[in-house]
């Protein structure tokens, strides 16, 4: 049996090692195409080591192609699938360096390929320092531009969201001045109006100029460098640009081939990760990661939602799966969570925008309360806010800004969510309790009890 894996980070290679670690090399030969330069690496560092908070590239890199093939996996750097035929069962793959193809079959496939950024027609410039933040890559060309001459001043960071919050950031830690823009009212839409506010306040804190509802026109070059980007409130000179506009499933290969799409723009796929068309499953097909398309547990309905944590879970059911094993992937929550200098952001389940288009009735609880005890040293304070059905008091979702110690108390929000606890269950909660890690009513504690206050109002 031969498994071919197109994609070489997270899900790819997380299915190939499950996948080989139930079956041995002749039982099972796997080979894995990866157009890039790196196996398994972490993109979310990327902005982390840029800023300088990660020493080196190879310190976001899990496992080499060198580890692979003592594993009994081959992996063919720099080589894109450029052809899928389901009929004669084989790839064709190019060698973006030496030039060429090359066909290799298949018995089973993997469709790992992630997802893409996001590039407006006007951002498609020829032009050098226009970036997007998507592969290790895409990290080492903007390491290399920060470090070229004549050096960057002045950056434009496009987009709001977790990326191009991380990569502000990132840039002023390098000693350039940015500026911020975000087409939405307030950057992190991914939270409540009330909540991104908040997240304004922080960045602006850092000395970052943000612009918010603003819509990019054009970008502006000269010399082969990009020197301004163009807003209808005027033009930012601009040495450096980043894109953080979001991504999207990178399908194209799978829509030519005649492989379905769901309406998100992912594969569809069942529960144990494989490719479901009009007619049911697709035979030897499987997929996993960005380029896939899931369920949110809450509203019901299909789902993109990019992340690492999903990817390397979806992998690893794929893997287990293609090594005749059992296990599934029950859809996500929305768990994520981010950091603006020592302000922490977290959000799991459903915000309030997205609880009323999933037909949901509502109400909500907010509430400030410190990381440790009042009294201890370095207290930081918080905001925990909920959103419980009116009628039941189920916990549709939870978001959460302050200081250290914040974020990761989203965790046992999304524990909460995830098993459909009522807010008047959450009150009774067995938490950890001392001094230095939490008062004796946990924030979490504390927003259930006014959350279950509204809902017993509404009633």
């Amino acid at each position: 049996m031969k498994l071919v894996v197109i994609g070489g980070d997270a899900a790819g290679m997380s299915a190939a090692s499950q996948a080989r670690k139930r079956r041995g090399p002749d039982d099972l030969e796997i080979v894995a195409f990866e157009r890039g330069h790196f196996t398994s690496y972490s993109a979310c560092g990327i902005p982390y080591w840029i800023g300088g908070a990660v020493t080196g590239r190879d310190a976001l890199v899990a496992r080499t192609p060198a580890e692979f093939a003592e594993a009994g996996i081959a992996v063919r750097l720099r080589h894109e699938v450029v052809a899928i035929d389901l009929d004669r069962r084989e790839v064709t793959a190019r060698d973006l360096d030496g030039g060429g193809e090359r066909r290799e079959g298949f018995d089973e496939l993997v469709y790992a390929a992630g997802a893409v950024p996001v590039t407006p027609d006007w951002a498609r410039v020829d032009a050098g320092g226009v970036f997007g933040v998507q592969t290790l890559d895409d990290g080492e060309a903007i390491h290399a531009w920060l470090d070229g001459e004549p050096r960057p001043r002045r950056a434009v960071v496009i987009g709001g969201g977790y990326v191009g919050v991380e990569m502000a950031e990132a840039m002023v830690r390098r000693g350039v001045e940015v500026t911020l823009l975000e087409r939405s009212p307030q950057p992190m839409s991914t939270v409540d109006p009330d909540m991104g506010e908040r997240v304004h306040r922080a960045i602006r804190g850092l000395g970052i100029e943000v612009r918010t509802n603003t819509l990019v026109q054009g970008l502006e070059t000269a010399g082969g460098r990009v020197t301004a980007v163009v807003t209808p409130d005027g033009t930012l000179p601009a040495d450096i640009v980043v894109l953080g506009l979001g991504v999207r499933p990178n399908t194209a290969l799978a829509t030519e081939s005649g492989i379905p799409v769901g309406v998100t723009g992912g594969l569809r796929t069942d529960l144990q990760m494989r490719v479901v068309g009009p007619a049911g499953r697709i035979d030897g097909l499987w997929a996993a990661g960005d380029c896939v398309q899931t369920v949110h547990r809450i509203s019901g309905q299909p789902v993109h939602v990019p992340l690492g944590t999903h990817a390397n879970k979806q992998g690893r059911v794929a893997g287990i799966n293609l090594g005749g094993g059992y296990a599934t992937f029950p859809g996500v929550i929305g768990t994520a969570v981010t950091k603006v200098c020592e302000l922490e952001v977290a959000r799991t389940g459903l915000t309030a925008k997205e609880a009323t288009a999933s037909g949901f009735e509502f109400v909500t609880a907010s509430v400030e309360s410190t990381s440790r005890a009042g009294y201890y040293p370095g207290a930081g304070t918080m905001v925990v806010k909920l959103v419980a059905e009116r009628r039941t008091g189920v916990l549709l979702g939870a978001q959460i800004v302050g200081r250290e110690e914040a974020a990761k108390r989203i965790d046992s929000l999304a524990i909460a969510v995830w098993n459909r606890m009522t807010v008047e269950e959450m009150t009774a909660l067995d938490l950890g309790y001392a001094p230095p890690f939490a008062p004796v009513w946990d924030p979490v504690l504390i927003a259930a009890r006014k959350a279950t206050d509204e809902v017993h109002a509404s009633r």
